[in-house]
């Protein structure tokens, strides 16, 4: 992002249009952040909370006439007028003509994906802080959009960015990467639940929603996240799960190491996290087989190898997101997107006993945590991508901490983001081409 806030300030009186749907803690965060930036503003808000959308601004300390609108046109209209705009309905956000980013924020996976094909369609980049949609469809929703003539990227700031900023300058400078990684601040305790009294008493606490909380808690966001990464880098979980060791950033280098050098890890190229004194960074493991860098290495206070970490010790999730905005608008470049297959699946296991009937209530809910293994794996043993989870309904029992599989479940239909997920396993496998895609994908924003 080098030179950007040159590029941002020659926007000054054109600033880039961005559009954000969702605005819980995090995107007022992102509304605040743009109030203290050049060339780029927050046109619209949408929120199914009318208030909550309503007060973004002022929350933000944005000043101007702040006015509803219920259609794209009259948002269109309003934003020429130079008025700040609210809606309960994200389809006035995409649909709207004048902007030049949609941001979605919302965590939803069936609002994420509907959002970005929508967007996409009306000729909006798509900067996605909803990493659950990501790990669902990414690849899918990343190849639409391209070929409606836009991005898709990944939003900046939160730990699977942040990730790729490092992997990117290693693989640069010609690195071998041993482990990318985060590190994880919340305490771990996979049977959490939102209904818990101590846990509803900290998500009030934290100003956060309780299923927010515990997709914390339950490791559900820290699998969701890596998967992100491994799905724009190649790098894989070294395990069911990951590790997850407690460690911290003097010695990741000694941790994320073949284990017949010490270390934990059976294969070179893994996602994985630390628990302690690693958060709020993110790191990669490096090697070289370049005896001279090597020596340049142990003469930059690098250690003696034969791996090397490289740390970030911070990610401003939020806060960094309007940079993607700008560069998706300004360079028209991704700073961070899905390759074209998924790499790492995170699917649904059981935190209880389930029985037929048992309908599962989403991530950071009662009735299942999540786990990443290999794309691969997860289709062979028919596992339950938890973006496709909400509202399944058992039609067989599951036991506590067991996987549940597709066999397990009857799905929620209609579910946009169940079609596109057919589509995608299609697409990856190679029994759908690229025409008769578009065309489907087209006719379901028509449904």
């Amino acid at each position: 992002m080098i030179g950007l806030n040159k590029e941002l300030e020659q926007r000054k009186d054109n600033p880039v249009k961005v559009g954000l749907v969702g605005c819980g803690q995090m995107g007022i965060d992102v509304v605040a952040t743009t109030s203290k930036m050049n060339g780029l503003k927050i046109c619209i808000v949408a929120d199914i909370d009318q208030q909550r959308a309503r007060s973004a601004y002022q929350l933000g300390r944005i000043e101007g006439v702040v006015v509803k609108a219920d259609t794209a046109a009259e948002a269109d209209q309003a934003v020429a007028d130079g008025k700040l705009v609210y809606t309960t309905d994200y389809r006035v956000v995409t649909d709207m003509q004048s902007l030049n980013v949609m941001l979605e924020a919302t965590g939803v996976p069936e609002i994420g994906a509907r959002a970005a094909l929508r967007s996409a369609q009306h000729g909006q980049h798509l900067a996605m802080m909803n990493v659950e949609t990501d790990i669902t469809v990414g690849p899918l929703l990343n190849w639409y959009a391209k070929k409606k003539g836009v991005l898709y990227a990944m939003a900046a700031g939160d730990e699977p960015a942040a990730c790729k900023e490092l992997y990117d300058f290693a693989i640069s400078c010609g690195f071998t990467i041993v482990a990318a990684g985060k590190g994880k601040n919340n305490p771990l305790d996979r049977y959490a639940k939102p209904t818990d009294d101590n846990w509803a008493r900290e998500a009030a606490r934290r100003g956060l929603g309780p299923n927010m909380l515990i997709e914390f808690i339950d490791g559900s966001k820290t699998m969701i996240e890596m998967a992100c990464t491994s799905n724009a880098t190649g790098l894989v979980p070294d395990v069911r799960g990951m590790h997850g060791p407690v460690t911290h950033r003097e010695i990741l280098n000694k941790t994320f190491a073949l284990k017949e050098h010490g270390g934990i890890i059976n294969k070179i190229g893994v996602v994985d996290y630390g628990i302690g004194g690693v958060h709020p960074g993110v790191f990669i493991i490096v090697t070289t087989d370049h005896p001279r860098l090597h020596q340049a290495l142990v003469y930059r206070d690098m250690g003696n190898g034969p791996y090397y970490t490289l740390f970030r010790p911070y990610h401003l999730c939020s806060i960094e997101v309007p940079l993607t905005c700008a560069m998706l608008a300004i360079r028209t470049q991704a700073n961070m997107e899905p390759l074209d297959r998924l790499v790492s699946e995170v699917f649904a296991v059981a935190k209880q006993d389930l029985k037929p009937g048992d309908q599962l209530d989403g991530i950071g809910g009662s009735t299942f945590y999540s786990l990443i293994d290999t794309y691969e794996c997860a289709k062979n043993e028919r596992l339950l991508p938890i973006g496709l989870a909400k509202h399944a309904r058992l039609i067989r029992a599951v036991r506590k901490d067991t996987p549940i599989t597709y066999d397990d479940v009857t799905l929620y239909e209609p579910s946009t983001v169940l079609d596109l997920r057919r589509l995608q396993d299609q697409w990856i496998s190679g029994d759908i081409d690229g025409g008769d895609l578009v065309f489907t994908i087209d006719r379901l924003l028509t449904n």
